[in-house]
């Protein structure tokens, strides 16, 4: 199948071009670059472009089967002091795409979706009859286009898969591409930059939840995990299978303490920490019950622990020798 990966030169996006091409697909990447990076797109055809654009995206439309869609702005904090940014791209851009799909005769479509719909969850682990009622604007924008891919669905026939990430970490096996967010958010590459003396050292955000050790947990997947999860998607919708949403998680939770012990382990290096307050509205656990992608995409989590930070560490290491040439 020929497939349009829409913010296909960022992270998760990146890794799918790599395994659909490796499983027998043809990637096209159509990304602006605003926060992707053309290297992270080589060796595929790249189409610079905005998704708010419909005259770029329709051309391109017509040229595919179907569409993986991971364009997003995804900083919570951010989402909250300004939403409009997140409503104008992740809302008004995502109903350009759809409503160019659709004129295009496209039938089928991936949606890179979060844990974040959920929001405060009731229940541990986590299922997708949840209740969907996010805090903020981010987890808003992204339950939005979920419920535009169930009226699409039920008027155009535009099938779908909404697949919900919990926390999606790790680095490609060969070293070459990776995490590479600008600011940097997440606890894994930060600690390993920590570790590596590239960064500052690292802030443990609570130590005072109801959790073993006093630190949060969360479902860490890895992204070549989640890539291969969107393939599986991609040829259950093919098979001419009905629309779902579905977890993408190990079903499994790790510390912040426990990723601490392994990336000091797999490095070698200690990891300087400072205890600073919680962050509001951070869940003292996130786990995702992945049962439904298990059973309806033959789908599961492969990667362990110990692979996520190794891989990322290989990708930070890699990063580092080349960092002067790269960018």
């Amino acid at each position: 199948m020929v497939v349009l990966l829409i913010g296909g030169a960022g992270y998760i996006g990146s890794h799918a071009a790599r395994t659909l091409m490796r499983l027998g697909h043809t990637p096209i990447i159509y990304d602006n670059l605003s926060t992707g990076h053309a290297f992270l797109a080589r060796g595929f055809e790249l189409v610079r472009g905005d998704i708010l654009d419909q005259s770029a995206l329709l051309p391109l439309l017509r040229r595919v089967d179907a569409v993986m869609h991971f364009a997003a702005h995804a900083y919570v904090g951010e989402s909250v002091t300004n939403p409009r940014k997140y409503f104008r791209n992740n809302v008004e851009g995502g109903l350009s795409l759809l409503n160019a799909a659709v004129d295009a005769g496209v039938k089928r479509i991936i949606f890179s979706s979060t844990c974040a719909v959920y929001g405060e969850p009731t229940s541990i682990p986590i299922a997708e009859n949840s209740v969907r009622q996010p805090v903020n604007p981010y987890g808003v924008s992204k339950l939005f286009f979920e419920h535009a891919l169930e009226a699409y669905d039920r008027a155009y026939g535009l099938r779908f898969a909404s697949l919900r990430y919990f926390n999606a970490a790790g680095g490609d096996e060969s070293g070459e591409i990776g995490e590479l967010h600008e600011p940097e958010t997440h606890l894994i590459p930060l600690a390993l930059r920590a570790a590596a003396g590239t960064g500052p050292e690292l802030q443990i955000l609570g130590a005072d939840y109801p959790t073993p050790d006093g630190t949060c947990i969360r479902d860490y997947t890895h992204v070549t995990d989640l890539a291969e999860a969107h393939v599986k998607a991609l040829e259950y919708l093919q098979a001419g299978k009905e629309s779902l949403a579905a977890n993408l998680g190990t079903g499994r939770g790790h510390s912040v303490r426990e990723v601490i012990a392994m990336v000091e382990e797999v490095t070698g290096n200690p990891v300087p920490v400072r205890l600073s307050p919680r962050r509001p509205g951070d869940p003292p656990a996130l786990i995702a019950d992945p049962q439904r992608a298990e059973k309806l995409l033959q789908w599961t989590a492969k990667r362990s622990l110990r692979e996520i930070v190794s891989t990322a560490w290989n990708w930070t290491k890699q990063r580092r020798q080349t960092a002067t040439g790269v960018l």
